[in-house]
């Protein structure tokens, strides 16, 4: 395996999952049913060529998990959209960073995967940090950060529900069921809601670019697993931190605060641990 090729590519990944959320939060005018209805038609057009071309069947397996997953990730982009549009980039893709910590509990409470010792002081770190970016507080004023805590736990849940999955459907199955799914629920829902705005013709770019972000990232994370395990690419992916602060400072001018940053170092600590655990198994 080319591991150096594998870290450029989830890197890259990383990159333009940030970018994704950069376009989300550009455009707050457009309803989250909206946003999601075009990242996931868009996300279908490329998955429908390529298994054309490949002559790969699209036929799965495990129904009743896939519209599991489908549902835990429809809810989990829900609740993330939602989070970028009332939090601050940086802040609500930190938050969001916490899911892999949701994966290792869900994990080991419905796949009977046991938490190593070393992984419980990464959990302890990565809630530590999630109190220092959420800043708890007994008023309305912590229900932004809580929608972007959910947004975690529910990406915690499809990626368990994926890892399980794997055993039956292939990665590109699993991926157009979730795009077409989420796709066929918010169309109607814009429909009978009468929630669709026109966008105007930047409105339109940024929609599209939310499309083309996300199913460029899922493929170059496709490829990256080409060439090293997941486990030893996993710390790279919280490369996206780096990337959304840099963004919400050249964008908006929005420096994180002394506890978020604070936050970022402790959820990105225990990622490190994690990650250390996880190659260790597997060397």
């Amino acid at each position: 395996m080319n591991k150096s090729k594998g870290i450029l590519f989830i890197s890259l990944s990383a990159f333009f999952f940030s970018l994704m959320a950069v376009a989300v939060k550009a455009t707050p005018n457009i309803p989250v049913v909206e946003k999601i209805f075009f990242r996931n038609m868009i996300g279908l057009i490329p998955i429908i060529i390529n298994s054309y071309h490949a002559k790969k069947s699209l036929k799965p397996n495990n129904k009743k998990l896939i519209l599991l997953r489908s549902t835990f990730g429809l809810l989990g982009i829900f609740a993330y959209y939602t989070a970028l549009s009332l939090l601050s980039l940086s802040d609500a893709v930190i938050i969001n960073k916490l899911s892999p910590f949701f994966v290792l509990i869900f994990s080991a409470l419905f796949l009977k995967e046991k938490i190593k010792g070393k992984q419980i002081y990464a959990l302890i770190l990565a809630v530590t940090g999630a109190l220092f970016v959420i800043k708890p507080s007994f008023d309305l004023t912590i229900i932004p950060a809580l929608i972007g805590l959910a947004s975690a736990i529910l990406a915690g849940a499809a990626y368990t529900t994926v890892r399980k999955l794997s055993e039956s459907d292939e990665p590109l199955v699993i991926v157009f069921y979730f795009s077409l799914i989420t796709t066929l629920v918010t169309l109607p829902m814009m429909v009978f809601t009468k929630t669709f705005v026109m966008p105007n013709s930047m409105e339109f770019l940024l929609l599209t670019l939310i499309g083309l972000s996300a199913v460029t990232a899922q493929i170059l994370m496709t490829s990256a697993y080409r060439y090293a395990p997941a486990g030893e690419l996993a710390i790279y992916t919280y490369s996206n931190i780096i990337f959304s602060i840099i963004f919400s400072i050249v964008i908006w001018s929005d420096f994180p605060d002394f506890y978020s940053l604070i936050g970022a170092l402790l959820i990105v600590s225990g990622g490190y641990i994690n990650y250390k655990v996880k190659k260790k198994k597997l060397s």
